[in-house]
C-alpha cells in the first residue's frame, strides 16, 4: 500500500513550504511596492504644491492680509520674480510614536534671479512650504487630520514636515 502513496494526489511537505514562502515573499514585494509608491506620489505632491507656491510667489498673488503686511514691510517681494526649484530632498528621521508613523522631513532648494532679504527669503519659502504641505495632504485627502497650516501632512504611513527653504 505505501508503494502507491505517492501517486494517490498527496502532496509532499516540501511542496507546501515553497508555495508558502512564495507566497509570503509575494506580500513583502508587494508591501515594499506599495510603501515606495505612496513616498513616490508625496513627493510629486511636494513638487507641485512647490511649484504653485513659487507659481503664486512669481506673479506676486497674495492674500488681502498678506499683500497688506508686504506693502509696508516687504515690498520687494510684491514685483513678480524668478524663483526656480533646484531640487527637493526627503529625509527619513524614523519612526515617530506620536503619529504611529515614519516622520519625512522634506527640504527644498530654490535659486531667484533677485537680490532677496532674508526677511524675505523667509516669507517666500513660507508660501513655499505650506503649498507643499498642503498639497500633500490634498493628495491623501487627509486635510482633516491637521492644523490649518497643514504642519504636519499626512499620508497612510508617513507624517510629513518641511524644513526651512534652501536658497542657492
Amino acid at each position: 500500500m505505501s508503494k502507491f502513496m505517492d501517486n494517490q494526489g498527496n502532496i509532499s511537505i516540501e511542496y507546501m513550504l515553497i508555495v508558502g514562502m512564495a507566497f509570503i515573499i509575494t506580500l513583502m514585494i508587494v508591501n515594499f511596492i506599495n510603501t515606495e509608491q505612496e513616498l513616490g506620489n508625496a513627493l510629486g505632491a511636494a513638487r507641485s504644491g512647490a511649484s504653485e507656491g513659487i507659481n503664486m510667489n512669481n506673479f506676486a498673488i497674495y492674500p488681502k492680509e498678506a499683500f497688506k503686511t508686504y506693502e509696508i514691510e516687504k515690498p520687494t517681494i510684491l514685483s513678480p520674480s524668478s524663483i526656480k526649484i533646484v531640487k527637493i530632498e526627503a529625509m527619513n528621521q524614523g519612526f515617530n510614536t506620536n503619529y504611529e508613523k515614519t516622520k519625512i522631513q522634506l527640504k527644498i532648494f530654490v535659486s531667484c534671479t533677485k537680490q532677496l532679504k532674508n526677511e524675505e527669503k523667509d516669507s517666500l519659502g513660507d508660501r513655499i512650504n505650506y503649498n507643499v504641505r498642503k498639497s500633500i495632504s490634498i493628495c491623501f485627502k487627509t486635510e482633516n487630520l491637521t492644523n490649518s497650516i497643514y504642519n504636519p501632512a499626512f499620508s497612510p504611513k508617513y507624517v510629513f514636515t518641511t524644513a526651512d527653504i534652501k536658497w542657492m
